[in-house]
């Protein structure tokens, strides 16, 4: 039997779905499955015999409005009308439960759907057990809508079903939905280092990264019309940015860097070399020399699929840095792994 978490909102698992979807339901009048595929096919799979009628009501795949962790052309979610007389509506989201899979990026369309269905009538939220994916997604809900920490929204979702547990990479991505102020921000820092995290494991997996998860060249004209003169995607007065230092192109704004926190300083190499002045005071030492960005379209290098290489200016071709994908060390001593690297000395501050 499902177990109710608030009014009109169940979790539950694969049979108690199957059920529902079989038999109908005198209360549930939706279903959010989080499984592994969105076909309905994987109940036949997991049990055979049992046959669920759909008829598909649309399939959104992931597309271009943001530069997600999900492969371009991704089945996002898919909407059908299922089970007896196909008066149930079920969305369908494929998630995995592995600690490495992307959550995040799909937590705005999940929310969404509870919040719409449940005006509507009652929705019930599963996964395979009924344990982590859907307990992650319920969790979430419950963190936005009642304003509730991790904590304290995972302990109210447990007072209805004690079994929830979900695994320590949904618990982290949540950590972050809650920094973030209940919102999956992509242009926050904290969504980017994720991001940043992402690229790496689909480069260390041997999977091809193309410009489509890079960020937009902020060097490059913009579209107008035709009676107006094109300017730089960071054109919009008073934006901090940084600009090839040969030839003035705009190479990377404010919103492109990802921050990190500085390390302990040279102390931190295992390598040291002599300095002049006070050897006690390591105040300057320990300054970044250096700006790491998110990968950006102009970095043709990196879609080339080397492990590390120069980063040099789309324009003059003057170097501007370096890319490694099993990181870099600052100056300061702190790890930023992959790493996008910009030398300060290579590129003027400013704005545009």
């Amino acid at each position: 039997m499902p177990y109710l978490v608030r009014e009109n909102l169940f979790i539950g698992n694969i049979r108690d779905a199957a059920e529902v979807l079989q038999n109908g339901s005198a209360e549930i009048t939706h279903i959010l499955s989080v499984l592994s595929s969105v076909s309905i096919s994987f109940f036949t799979e997991w049990r055979s015999g049992v046959i669920i009628p759909t008829k598909e009501i649309k399939k959104v795949r992931v597309g271009d409005e943001w530069r997600s962790c999900l492969a371009t052309n991704k089945v996002l979610y898919s909407l059908e009308h299922a089970g007896k007389e196909l008066k149930l509506v079920r969305m369908a989201v494929p998630i995995r439960d592995m600690e490495s899979e992307d959550l995040l990026d799909y937590l705005d369309v999940c929310l969404d759907f509870i919040q719409k269905t449940r005006k509507k009538g009652a929705v019930l939220v599963h996964c395979f057990a009924g344990v982590s994916r859907s307990a992650a997604i319920i969790t979430a809900y419950l963190m936005k809508t009642e304003q509730l920490s991790l904590e304290d929204a995972l302990e109210s979702l447990r007072q209805s079903c004690e079994s929830v547990g979900p695994n320590d990479g949904f618990l982290e991505q949540l950590k972050m939905f809650e920094e973030m102020g209940f919102k999956v921000d992509h242009a926050s820092p904290i969504y980017k280092r994720f991001h940043l995290k992402a690229l790496g494991e689909f480069y260390n997996r041997g999977e091809k990264i193309d410009s489509s998860k890079f960020g937009a060249d902020p060097g490059a004209p913009t579209k107008v019309p035709s009676n107006e003169e094109a300017s730089p995607i960071g054109g919009e007065k008073g934006i901090p940015s940084y600009h090839c230092k040969k030839c003035h192109r705009v190479v990377a704004l404010q919103e492109n860097v990802v921050d990190h926190v500085p390390g302990e300083g040279e102390t931190s190499f295992t390598w040291s070399k002599q300095k002049s002045g006070n050897p006690f005071n390591k105040s300057d030492e320990s300054e970044c020399s250096s700006i790491f960005v998110e990968p950006l379209k102009w970095m043709t290098a990196v879609e080339e699929g080397m492990l590390e290489g120069k980063l040099s200016c789309a324009d003059c071709e003057a170097r501007l840095g370096y890319f490694n994908w099993s990181g870099i060390q600052c100056s300061c001593g702190s790890w930023i792994t992959p790493a996008f690297q910009l030398h300060e000395s290579r590129v003027d501050v400013g704005t545009v």
